[in-house]
């Protein structure tokens, strides 16, 4: 009993590290995104951390509209960054490890 025990534990302590190289790893994976016309484009790390914005000059002339497409081409990155984010860390948290009802989240 103590044995499987112990053995659970090294497994949790080896996927925690695990996910800790896979959080450092994300900050090297990078998601563009653009507005449909193409004159505001953002790049975003699967950590969510805002890289480069590049702004088209013709959107400096009209600042509400340049306000609606960061709101709108940010949260599409960042919506994109979260699912990479997410499927990456739940392929390693849950590689070698049985779910325990209550456990999902230490891994997150």
């Amino acid at each position: 009993m103590f044995g499987d025990l112990m053995g659970m534990m090294g497994k949790m302590k080896e996927t925690q590290e695990k996910v800790a190289q896979t959080k450092k790893s994300l900050d090297q994976i990078f998601i563009e995104e653009q507005s449909a016309d193409q004159l505001l484009k953002v790049s975003i790390s699967a950590n969510n951390q805002l890289k480069t914005i590049n702004i088209d000059d013709s959107l400096l002339e009209d600042k509400e509209q340049l306000e609606d497409y960061l709101i709108l081409v940010i949260n599409k990155a960042i919506e994109k960054a979260t699912a990479v984010h997410v499927a990456e860390i739940d392929k390693v948290s849950k590689m070698d490890l049985p779910m325990i009802p209550g456990m999902e989240d230490i891994f997150k």
